[in-house]
């Protein structure tokens, strides 16, 4: 029963060893994708309420979009866990 305990709580340790590994690796991506994401507004006028284009960009920006939202979503996903791990 004994050994029983101790596989358990090896497998536990490797679970959060992969956990941190992947959170780790999502802030770093996260950090990228965000840097990669081009500004929106590049005058005085857009500042202050100037019109703004509506379409969704180009294809590349909104697959990068869709990049970061799903990095985003693994990153608190896993920080999540890990809170619940260390309480």
């Amino acid at each position: 029963m004994h050994g029983m305990s101790n596989t358990i709580l090896a497998v536990s340790n490797l679970v959060n060893v992969g956990v941190i590994a992947v959170h780790l690796l999502a802030a770093l991506f996260l950090i990228i994708f965000i840097l990669l994401h081009s500004g929106k507004g590049s005058g005085l006028s857009d500042m202050f309420g100037g019109t703004s284009g509506l379409s969704g960009g180009t294809s590349v920006e909104r697959r990068l979009d869709q990049i970061t939202v799903v990095t985003a979503v693994i990153f608190g996903l896993t920080t999540f866990w890990l809170a619940w791990q260390w309480k």
